[in-house]
């Protein structure tokens, strides 16, 4: 009900850090003694929510949520009794529960070693601990990467090029529609 914190050097409850009219439920926490910009809140064990979720802060989930996270500046973790059946979209995902969905994340996905995850992984950066359960695929690519969270050089999904450069070793995949058009050429320097 209480989270316990210490300061100089006892032990005491701090009702502060308990947040909305269902404290007694441990629906959402902040951690004692954090300030506005170091802020996780948490949903608690016996805590269920179906539909989407989206925040301004940290957030750890320690319940059951089904649909889809938005925490694109934050850090979404799930604890070790979370289960998840959502997409998320996130700055950084750590999982230590179940989680069944996509992720995309503009930073990392740190999958720990008792955590159980499928589905499909789209971030620059993706750590699997060893014991760790995950199927599905992995998609680190930068260009995926931006697609997907619309964090770089502020492509969305629809605003993606449509070919790609041959400084990259790859064809365009568009050909020019008039045979009678200049040929553009691409310089080394």
């Amino acid at each position: 009900m209480f989270e316990l914190g210490k300061k100089d050097g006892s032990e005491r409850a701090d009702e502060s850090s308990v947040r909305g009219p269902s404290a007694d439920a441990g629906a959402v926490r902040t951690h004692a003694g954090s300030s506005a910009a170091g802020d996780v809140a948490v949903i608690g064990r016996s805590i269920r929510i179906d539909g989407d979720l989206r925040g301004e802060e940290d957030l750890r989930i320690d319940g059951d949520v089904n649909g889809t996270v938005r925490l694109q500046n934050h850090t979404l973790t799930i604890g070790a009794e979370g289960k998840m059946r959502a997409d998320v979209y996130a700055k950084s995902v750590i999982i230590d529960g179940q989680m069944e969905g996509d992720l995309h994340s503009s930073e990392r996905v740190e999958i720990r070693k008792n955590a159980t995850v499928h589905g499909n992984i789209t971030a620059p950066r993706v750590s699997l601990e060893d014991g760790a359960k995950f199927r599905g695929s992995i998609e680190m690519d930068p260009q995926a990467v931006e697609a997907a969270t619309g964090v770089g050089a502020g492509l969305t999904k629809s605003a993606q090029p449509a070919s790609k450069s041959k400084a990259n070793g790859s064809e365009p995949v568009a050909k020019p529609q008039a045979d009678d058009e200049p040929e553009v050429r691409e310089s080394a320097g």
